[in-house]
């Protein structure tokens, strides 16, 4: 019997792993809903019994535990056979994410995922859905992406053995879309925005009978971005952040977050949950008008900021309802302000991040101008910078040629 089962977010009606599983079940099938530049509505989340969490699930083995391989504790992950260790280790994330810079007299804490597999925390969502497909023997996975999700699947899958199709928009950073050549998968450019591209990998997918791994749309992609906070956990050895900013687009990872504090919470690892901050471009910011104004209004996206990119988020509800339970707040900054922070991170860190990374940055700059903020602050760096030269290139001018007499003539004045 399977130590776990699937709940809807707004129904809240119950089904069995085996329901779910089997059936390649994705949203509820009473009340979910995956509608045309609208977020998805029945969104099912992996539920654990409290006292089977307790059980299995201490202080002292987590501690004892590595971070980045979630697998060593399989009891709160949605796994029922028992796993390839060894396959799985192919796929480990980073073992130290957890830095410590100073910033304008001021420690920071900083959740770096740019050493990842594929550079990016959705290898976070990736493992855990490549990690079920494993166990169900599926070969083929498809998925949308603007860029960071599907270099996520090519490379994660290219080291699992199983073959994946991604629907890109057209404008997919370069960087990021021969990621996804190199790893072999097949790439689909999509003329249109990442909601077209969504739309279209859903339809593809349901054709073909591949397995879908689209964010939010697969529970799993939820349930795996939960590992973030436990490795928070095992990395500060215990102790969590009091905040965390989270760059937010479709709202996953922000979701993610909460659900993996709540099961720390309910576990009784930790006494709160730490107070999380969506970070959203002005030009995609659906999450913050959403919980500003209790009602969602397509607007196309329009920001530089690609991997935050989503003019219908499609976990809105989830994000906002993260915001608001942890008591957190949205913040919106410029694109101007990202590229600032990005050449912050670089300059002051010593860290190369692409824009989505550094909105964390940029929002806890612009809510610190405008609030105190009590306790640890954390940011969360989601994905390499070289993963987005373009963005690179906005603030980083062309050197001049001279010839090699010229510059002797240079250093001589």
């Amino acid at each position: 019997m399977a130590h776990y089962h699937y709940t809807c977010f707004d129904c809240k009606k119950t089904y069995t792993a085996d329901e779910v599983e089997s059936g390649l079940l994705y949203l509820c099938p009473v009340c979910g809903t995956c509608e045309k530049n609208m977020p998805l509505k029945g969104v099912l989340l992996v539920d654990y019994d409290t006292a089977w969490m307790k059980k299995h699930i201490t202080r002292e083995k987590l501690l004892a535990i590595t971070a980045g391989k979630f697998w060593l504790y399989p009891e709160i992950w949605p796994l029922l056979k028992p796993v390839n260790t060894t396959l799985l280790n192919r796929i480990a994330l980073s073992a130290n994410p957890v830095q410590q810079r100073p910033l304008r007299g001021k420690e920071l804490l900083l959740f770096d995922d740019t050493g990842n597999p594929t550079l990016s925390y959705k290898d976070r969502a990736t493992s855990l859905v490549a990690a079920k497909a494993l166990e169900l023997g599926i070969t083929e996975i498809a998925a949308a992406s603007t860029g960071n999700a599907g270099s996520s699947l090519a490379g994660i899958c290219a080291r699992l053995g199983i073959k994946t199709h991604l629907f890109c928009p057209a404008r997919v950073p370069s960087g990021k879309r021969l990621q996804i050549q190199s790893f072999g998968s097949t790439l689909y450019l999509v003329d249109g925005s990442y909601d077209d591209a969504f739309d279209l990998s859903m339809e593809i997918s349901r054709e073909k009978h591949w397995y879908n791994r689209n964010t939010a749309y697969n529970p799993l992609t939820i349930e795996g971005k939960k590992s973030s906070a436990f490795d928070m956990f095992i990395a500060m050895q215990g102790n969590v952040p009091d905040n965390i900013f989270i760059p937010t687009g479709d709202g996953v990872i922000i979701s993610g977050i909460y659900k993996g504090f709540a099961d720390l919470l309910a576990c009784g690892l930790i006494d709160k949950l730490p107070k999380l901050m969506a970070v959203q471009a002005e030009g995609s910011d659906a999450v913050c008008r959403y919980s500003a104004e209790g009602v969602f209004n397509f607007i196309p996206s329009d920001t530089k900021a690609d991997s935050i990119s989503a003019g219908a988020p499609r976990n809105l509800y989830m994000a906002a309802y993260a915001v608001k339970e942890s008591e957190g707040a949205c913040i919106t900054v410029s694109d101007d302000e990202i590229f600032a922070a990005q050449k912050t991170s670089a300059r002051e860190f010593g860290m190369l991040i692409e824009p989505a990374a550094a909105a964390s940055l940029a929002g806890y700059t612009k809510y610190l101008s405008q609030n105190s903020l009590e306790g640890t602050a954390m940011l969360m760096f989601t994905g390499n910078g070289l993963k987005d030269i373009a963005a690179l290139e906005q603030w980083n001018e062309l050197p001049g040629k001279k010839t090699v007499p010229e510059w002797q003539t240079y250093f001589n004045k």
